[in-house]
């Protein structure tokens, strides 16, 4: 009610002045977000190759993805198993190192926390792991295994599906933890001390108590926001994947959604087909932000 009647003393001068300061992020997200989401669920529906008209196949793609599109279905396996190994890895690790990190000196804390947010400022530093696991015998990895013994021969890390998505899942969690780990320290310095003093008068004894009653509830907002960025991560890995094992990957083994959406649309120009896959994505990313929305949410209250 109070809201309302703030709303109602508004003049049209207050009005028009909104609606300017408000209107350059519609417009943006208008032209950025809401278009290309439409125009994908309405392409999802036609067969589509940027030559020719497009042409009304009804839901003939989404039968195609899933009851001939054999190498899709292996993409959502990888897809769901990377997501959800390194979705909420990336999301405890981020929070346990920000927790940690917290308690140190203001120094400390400024230089740990540049160094860990750095893989995620510099987007190319993964390729320092391609000189790390090189396939021949100069490969740290491998030169130091050979020297030990441990190996009769170099291993050829990203050819081999036995480790390849393991190394992937690595650098992915290693890349990935800078956004969320940088929030959650920003979240964590803005939790009111006072907070902590009334929980110590109401009975709270120790510092895990103090995370599961004052820190973890005071931070809901943070943690949505960290754990919305791990789900988008997580979903929508392809250019790590694809550079390190390359493309394809062998026995598809690192093969996720948006590299086989990529190469549908990119290569095969089937825009159509394309868009039909990135409609499910997005409606699988948002199944998933809402599960954990109601999840953090209910640990907030």
């Amino acid at each position: 009610m109070k809201t309302k009647s703030k709303l109602s003393k508004w003049t049209g001068t207050d009005k028009i002045t909104f609606a300017a300061m408000i209107s350059p992020f519609l417009i943006v997200f208008i032209l950025f977000m809401v278009i290309p989401v439409g125009s994908s669920v309405v392409l999802g529906f036609f067969r589509y190759d940027m030559v020719n008209s497009p042409k009304f196949i009804g839901i003939s793609n989404y039968f195609r993805m899933f009851a001939k599109d054999d190498v899709f279905l292996i993409a959502i396996k990888n897809t769901l198993f990377f997501a959800m190994i390194t979705g909420p890895l990336g999301f405890m690790l981020s929070f346990v190192l920000a927790w940690f990190i917290n308690e140190l000196s203001p120094l400390a804390r400024t230089v740990l926390s540049f160094l860990f947010y750095s893989p995620a400022l510099m987007g190319n530093v993964y390729f320092i792991w391609q000189v790390l696991f090189s396939g021949d015998s100069y490969g740290y990895v491998n030169s130091l295994l050979l020297s030990l013994n441990v190996i009769s021969e170099p291993i050829q890390w990203f050819n081999d599906s036995n480790y390849a998505m393991t190394l992937v899942i690595i650098v992915q969690l290693w890349m990935s933890m800078g956004v969320s780990f940088l929030a959650n320290i920003s979240g964590l310095q803005n939790v009111n001390p006072e907070m902590y003093e009334a929980g110590a008068i109401d009975g709270i004894r120790n510092r895990w108590q103090e995370l599961w009653y004052i820190t973890l509830p005071s931070m809901s907002n943070i943690l949505l926001f960290s754990a919305v960025m791990q789900i988008q991560s997580a979903f929508s890995v392809s250019g790590i994947a694809t550079t390190l094992t390359g493309f394809p990957s062998v026995n598809y083994s690192t093969h996720t959604i948006v590299t086989h959406l990529s190469d549908v649309s990119n290569a095969r120009f089937e825009m159509g087909y394309a868009s039909a896959m990135s409609v499910f994505l997005f409606t699988l990313m948002a199944i998933t932000r809402f599960a954990i929305g109601k999840l953090i949410n209910s640990t907030g209250k």
